[in-house]
């Protein structure tokens, strides 16, 4: 079955489970079945706790983690990703809940589904490489100070109402209810935290949010601790899973949804193949990113018809597979299936489960999640990643997760057309004027200007012999990619000439490609010079400008005669020229 799947459609759209069963051993089913049952039980508590913490019931992370966790596993592009729902989600879907209520969710994870699909289908699965660091450590960030934001409440067992929405608004409303603090919900947070720090010293193999939440459920119940618990707050969990449900949506809440399922999207390409990458680095391994798409989108349309929430690759999850021996799907599809069997049988005993201790789970995820120690190192970067960084967080935190990705995106994108443009020089030479360079920080003759800096040396041509430069000629390199954004640096530079030459001659061997406003620049560059009596050559044209311009209008400006393949031809051109004006000028 798997030989005839490879052979009906492409490699980059199959199934790594399909290729992994080849040449599959006994040893390796124990070990992914082991470590799928720990991956499991470590799912419990996380699929449970993003649920409340996105603002649904607690049953819902459940069957997002068992129904999408199967369909990414048996799906997906990648050895040992482990779907679920994840923290990056929490902001999205908490607004989400909140303005459009539960149909208003489906619809938009629905939504966000087929545009992953799309995404995969399209081959955009490498398109991660696109997203700049900052960007994602900025949001990645603000996200963690949200989840900690949102678990304060809980964490000190504060007697308040609902938790405003508004990050300040937030803060405010706990200061002014500390003195509410429930201190048994203290105690058990705060032991739950000293287990999730030490317990990982002492076994690795039982996962810490496990134990946990065994040992402060058994402690709430045993001891009859007065605290908050699912069950107080949801009620009881439902040992069954839910019929498929189509929501009930208006055209004009579908309208608005658009912009929030998009987000989802990219949130969940984004989450799912850095993901996979970290993981390739773990078993080093490859994955199929086109694949992994296009199940995550699958996942995110299934999922939601049976009460789940988004969902997409989990890093921390994912680790915990590989650390286990899970190498291939199987140990993901035995992760869903030991959350189905826990649901079923257990599903009632985890309304016991105390609020405080979920929150304290969440606090350390958001702790892990911040990475501040890389935020901290990422300060020293560039003044614009910088600026990536604190706009893409501030916002995160401050507004909205949808314009911090939007504005973050723009940002990157200025600030690497700007360092484009400044990367394409523009140097002189003639006319008295040898080896002059164009460039922004330093002022050189008449041929100065601002805006680029010299990215190569420029090797003087002699004076004197078959290569030097005749009088009248002016000799101009424009090194680096002349687009839009560099456009103005050429042209700015060739208007500062004092002196207009009867030859000018672009060197544009060192010019990789070239755009519509480059070549308008060139056209202007050469209607000006035709009205001051100035021939424009250009010469040493690599293949995509020169393509460029012969399908271009600016080739009627320019003309074919006038273009050389190299500058000692081009300087040919110009001598040629030089004495037929000498000729026209001394008359019959």
């Amino acid at each position: 079955m798997a030989k005839a799947l490879r052979l009906s459609m492409p490699d980059a759209f199959v199934p790594k489970l399909f290729t992994t069963l080849a040449g599959y051993t006994r040893a390796q089913l124990q070990a992914d079945l082991g470590a799928g049952v720990i991956v499991g039980v470590v799912a419990l508590p996380l699929a449970i706790a993003f649920a409340i913490a996105s603002g649904v019931t607690p049953d819902r992370g459940l069957y997002t983690a068992v129904i999408a966790g199967f369909i990414i596993s048996g799906l997906g592009g990648s050895r040992v990703q482990i779907g679920g729902p994840t923290g990056a989600f929490v902001v999205i879907v908490y607004g989400i809940v909140q303005q459009y209520g539960i149909d208003g969710l489906t619809v938009a994870t629905i939504m966000a589904g087929f545009v992953l699909i799309g995404f995969g289908f399209a081959r955009f699965g490498a398109a991660i490489k696109f997203i700049p660091f900052p960007l994602i450590l900025g949001f990645t960030s603000g996200i963690a100070v949200i989840i900690f934001s949102g678990e304060v409440k809980d964490l000190l067992g504060l007697q308040m109402g609902a938790v405003p929405a508004n990050f300040v608004d937030k803060w405010d409303s706990y200061g002014r209810h500390l003195h509410t603090a429930n201190w048994p919900a203290v105690a058990v947070s705060a032991a739950t935290l000293i287990v999730l720090v030490v317990w990982p010293r002492l076994s690795r193999r039982v996962p810490g949010p496990f134990i946990a939440l065994i040992a402060a459920t058994t402690a709430v119940r045993v001891f009859h601790i007065p605290v908050e618990t699912i069950g107080t707050r949801f009620g009881a969990i439902s040992a069954s899973f839910p019929a498929p449900h189509l929501p009930s949506v208006s055209l004009h809440a579908i309208a608005g949804l658009a912009a929030p399922a998009f987000a989802i999207a990219m949130l969940g390409a984004i989450e799912s193949l850095l993901s996979a990458v970290v993981s390739d680095g773990m078993i080093s391994g490859s994955h199929r990113s086109d694949m992994e798409l296009v199940a995550q989108g699958v996942a995110n349309v299934v999922a939601p018809l049976f009460g789940g929430i988004p969902a997409t690759g989990a890093i921390a999850r994912t680790a915990t597979n590989v650390k286990n021996g899970g190498r291939t799907p199987v140990a993901g599809l035995t992760h869903a299936v030991t959350l189905l069997l826990i649901t079923l049988f257990f599903g009632r005993w985890a309304s016991l489960i105390p609020m405080s201790c979920l929150a304290a789970i969440l606090t350390v995820v958001s702790y892990q999640m911040s990475e501040w120690r890389t935020f901290r190192a990422e300060l020293r970067s560039p003044r614009g990643d910088v600026a990536v960084l604190l706009v893409t967080f501030l916002l995160t935190v401050f507004f909205d997760l949808t314009l911090a990705i939007e504005v973050g995106m723009v940002l990157a994108a200025f600030l690497f057309l700007r360092r484009m443009a400044t990367t394409t020089a523009v140097r002189a030479m003639g006319d008295g004027v040898p080896g002059t360079a164009i460039d922004g920080e330093e002022e050189t003759g008449a041929a100065a200007t601002s805006g680029a800096r010299a990215s190569a040396e420029r090797i003087p041509l002699p004076r004197e012999g078959s290569g030097a430069i005749p009088r009248g000629v002016q000799v101009f390199e424009i090194a680096g990619p002349l687009f839009f954004g560099a456009a103005a640096t050429f042209r700015d530079a060739l208007g500062q000439v004092a002196k207009r030459p009867e030859v000018l001659i672009i060197r544009m061997g060192l010019v990789p490609v070239i755009d519509s406003t480059g070549l308008r620049t060139l056209a202007d560059v050469v209607r000006r010079s035709r009205r001051d009596r100035t021939l424009v050559i250009l010469c040493e044209l690599h293949q995509q400008p020169a393509v460029a311009l012969t399908r271009s209008t600016a080739m009627d400006d320019v003309g074919e005669e006038n273009l050389a393949p190299t500058l000692e031809a081009a300087l040919v051109l110009a001598r040629e020229h030089l004495a037929a004006l000498k000729t026209l000028a001394a008359g019959p």
